[in-house]
């Protein structure tokens, strides 16, 4: 199966940046998107106008869609083309691994492979190409791979062979990542009330057994600033966070800290919807000593 011709769906926020470097590495790229291709398809790329379109021209299709229907809606897509090239799906987006599974089934059913390779690193992972891939699914299908992944990543982790493991270590990810930046806002709270610098609370947290992505990023380069601009909002993390706690659930793994990180980012949502996360800061803050200006 040669892989120098690959379709590629969905060019939003990550998508677009994705394969955009796709085309930057030489390979040939096709793509699509359901909001409008012509307006969003990186300089370089050849345009498809619809996911069948692309089945029947390519051997391979990697997707970054919002969430699980869209994927399935993808592949039910792709294998109702009766004259198909595609044999490969490879899905970047985040749908956890119930709805991994299903694409995987669904797929399969039609003579195509399907792998999850969900993606993290945010907007700036993606424009700079130094996202962390987290692929599941076969050896040799990762070695025709690797020429993509390298283009569009600074990581690539293959953590299993089955449908759905790729998706379970991104959403571990995402909440041991939602869990330090509510950790990390509660904890600086708690320290400039007591009188500190939030800039010398971080240089101490950063040279100590506290450091984490929050306070070794999202503070100094985000909150400090003043700019809010983490490119993630808590409307995306509230969804990944739910599908951890399905698959916790599904599988009765142990869950004593997860339900209440989960609180604090409903809540944020509630109050403040679709809040880039770093706004968690003035949330958490404000509900221990009332309101101050940002």
């Amino acid at each position: 199966m040669a892989l120098n011709e690959i379709g590629f769906v969905g060019l939003g926020n990550m998508g677009r940046p994705m394969a955009t470097n796709l085309v930057k590495s030489g390979l040939d790229v096709v793509v699509h998107d359901a909001a409008g291709t012509q307006a969003r398809a990186p300089k370089g790329a050849r345009l498809a106008a619809s996911v069948a379109a692309l089945a029947g021209r390519v051997a391979a299709i990697h997707a970054c869609v919002p969430d699980g229907r869209a994927s399935e809606s993808i592949a039910r897509e792709i294998a109702g083309v009766s004259e198909r090239t595609t044999r490969l799906v490879v899905d970047h987006s985040t749908i956890g691994a119930e709805a991994a599974l299903r694409v995987h089934d669904l797929l399969a059913a039609h003579s195509i492979e399907y792998v999850d390779a969900p993606i993290s690193g945010g907007v700036s992972g993606a424009v700079n190409a130094t996202l962390a891939i987290m692929y599941s699914g076969s050896e040799s299908t990762f070695e025709k791979l690797r020429p993509a992944f390298e283009a569009m990543a600074g990581n690539v982790f293959h953590v299993g062979s089955n449908a759905g493991q790729g998706q379970a270590m991104k959403v571990l990810n995402n909440f041991l990542s939602g869990t330090a930046m509510a950790a990390t806002a509660e904890a600086v709270a708690f320290g400039v009330r007591q009188g500190l610098d939030m800039k010398m609370i971080l240089d101490v947290v950063n040279a100590s057994s506290g450091r984490n992505t929050a306070t070794a990023d999202k503070f100094p380069n985000r909150i400090l600033t003043g700019t809010w601009d983490a490119g993630f909002s808590s409307t995306q993390l509230n969804k990944d966070l739910g599908l951890y706690r399905e698959a916790v659930e599904a599988i009765g793994a142990a869950d004593p800290v997860s339900p209440a990180v989960i609180d604090v980012w409903r809540h944020l949502e509630a109050h403040e919807p679709n809040a880039d996360i770093t706004r968690v800061y003035p949330f958490v803050r404000d509900s221990l000593q009332g309101p101050e200006e940002d």
